[in-house]
This record gives structure tokens, C-alpha cells and sequence, in this order.
């Protein structure tokens, strides 16, 4: 899943409309932002296999028992509510930000085949929605949708940064899932490094549009 995961970090701003909106991208996705580091280090493994039966399926998650099990979640999860509750004092965004980043497995667990673990070395789990691509973009557009209206329904822009900055962002997210069905990366290195730049930009302009919204 991937806008899917967006949806929930827009969707959250109703209930925390003090926390910036790229502080809930970085929760949604910090499962995603961790992994090309874990891939990098050596810790997790994945292999690309571009004959799979779906293009949802072209990677094959070997093992990533730091960035994406729940027991490891849970835990990136506490620590990051931490760190933000540090600099900014309130019990709601603590579990509101922790909530969110275990919200990445719970979703994953639906799209992705069993490969999803519990803890490091237990059962590996999956529903497997991403075997449809069909009903794949059906659930995600309409999870997205309804986090876009959330949104939209919780902030008002302030000036045309605000309107623009976020409907570029809207549009710019579901171009880039979509033409990212079925792609390849031509090296691991690659993904990695396209992971972390692709999350960095996605985060600043998050923050960027959000800024200028009340």
C-alpha cells in the first residue's frame, strides 16, 4: 500500500490539527522511510521478480523484521511519539503519531501476500488484496479520497500556496502510484536511494502546503 498510507496522515490532521501534516506523513510511513536505510545496512533483504502474476507483487519481501513487523512498529511507534511530545507537549499527538505508524502494518497486512511478521523470526502474515490489481486501486483511491476530504473538511487555505501547494500534492501522489505499478528499480541501490529522496520530498511538501493552511 502506498497512498493508502497517506490517506491516514491526512485523515489524522482533524483530530491533531496542531501537528503538521508532514509529522503525519513521517508517522504513516516511517515503515517505508526505515526500510531502504535496513536495505542499505544489510539488515533486511528484498528481490525484485519482475514475472510475478501481479504488478503489485513485483517485489518479493525476503525479510524486514525491523521496519515492518508490528512487535518493532509498535516500538518506532512509542519512540517517536516520544520524541515529538519532547518538543511539543500533548498526550493526544503522543498516541495519535504512535497509532499511526502501527497503522502501516495493519494496512500492509491487508495489500501484501504472507510476508508481514509479527516479531523478528515469528509467522508471516498477509491477506493478499495486492493478487487483484483491480480491487487493489479500488480500495486504495477510495481510502485516499476519504483521507483527502478529511483534509480538506479540517483546514482552510490562507492564500494560494495553501490551495495549489496541497491540490499539487494530491495529484502528484496518485500520479506517482500510479506509474510506480509494475516498475523496477535497475539496481537495489537504486531503490534505496530513491526511497529516501522520493520521502523527503513528499514530507517538505507536506509541510510546505500545510503551513499555509489553518
Amino acid at each position: 500500500m502506498f497512498i493508502g498510507h497517506f490517506a491516514l496522515g491526512f485523515a489524522a490532521k482533524r483530530v491533531v490539527p496542531r501537528v503538521s501534516l508532514a509529522m503525519l506523513f513521517v508517522a504513516a510511513q516511517l515503515a517505508d522511510i526505515l526500510w531502504p536505510v535496513f536495505l542499505a545496512l544489510g539488515l533486511e533483504h528484498v528481490r525484485v521478480d519482475p514475472s510475478a502474476s501481479s504488478p503489485f507483487l513485483n517485489f518479493d519481501f525476503i525479510d524486514y523484521p525491523y521496519s515492518h513487523s508490528l512487535l518493532f512498529l509498535i516500538i518506532w511507534g512509542v519512540v517517536l511519539g516520544f520524541i515529538y511530545r519532547a518538543f511539543v507537549p500533548g498526550t493526544r499527538a503522543f498516541f495519535v503519531i504512535a497509532a499511526l505508524v502501527v497503522s502501516h502494518w495493519v494496512l500492509d497486512v491487508f495489500t501484501h501476500r504472507p510476508d508481514m511478521p509479527l516479531y523478528p523470526g515469528s509467522v508471516k502474515v498477509g491477506l493478499g488484496l495486492w493478487n487483484s490489481v483491480a480491487a487493489t486501486l479500488a480500495v486504495e483511491l477510495v481510502l485516499y479520497a476519504a483521507g483527502l476530504w478529511v483534509y480538506v473538511r479540517a483546514t482552510r487555505a490562507r492564500d494560494a500556496i495553501g490551495r495549489w501547494g496541497f491540490i499539487t500534492l494530491a495529484i502528484f501522489l496518485v500520479a506517482v502510484y500510479l506509474a510506480s505499478i509494475g516498475g523496477v528499480p535497475p539496481s537495489l541501490p537504486s531503490l534505496y536511494i530513491s526511497a529516501l529522496i522520493g520521502a523527503a520530498v513528499l514530507i517538505a511538501w507536506g509541510w510546505w502546503a500545510d503551513s499555509h493552511r489553518s
